[in-house]
């Protein structure tokens, strides 16, 4: 089994959701997250004074799947969230030793 981490544009989530409800996941974890990179960051004015901007907000997704369907699962988080500007973010793939779902004690494969 295996962990996605997509780090993407918030405005993106909405697309990336129903990308991959149509690809058959049936759940995943969103968190808001703050991050930089490549993109750096910007200055903004408030009250008359600028000030750096280094941390822009991004939404992290996590997803658990079979090893078989982790290709189809980060080539939809691509393409449903890619701009093709500087900062659509990252995927990352890591393994999973095991799964327990909680309310029934399902291991593993039966826990997804």
């Amino acid at each position: 089994m295996k962990r996605v981490v997509a780090i993407i544009k918030p405005f993106q989530l909405e697309s990336v959701k129903e990308a991959l409800k149509k690809a058959g996941i049936q759940g995943m974890t969103v968190t808001e997250v703050k991050g930089f990179g490549r993109q750096k960051g910007h200055t903004e004015l408030y009250r008359g004074h600028e000030y750096i901007v280094d941390f822009l907000p991004k939404t992290r997704i996590e997803i658990l799947v079979s090893a078989q369907t982790v290709d189809e699962v980060a080539k939809t988080i691509m393409d449903s969230a890619r701009t093709g500007n500087i900062g659509d973010g990252k995927i990352f793939v890591q393994d999973v030793e095991s799964i327990y779902r909680i309310r029934t004690g399902e291991e593993d494969s039966q826990a997804l």
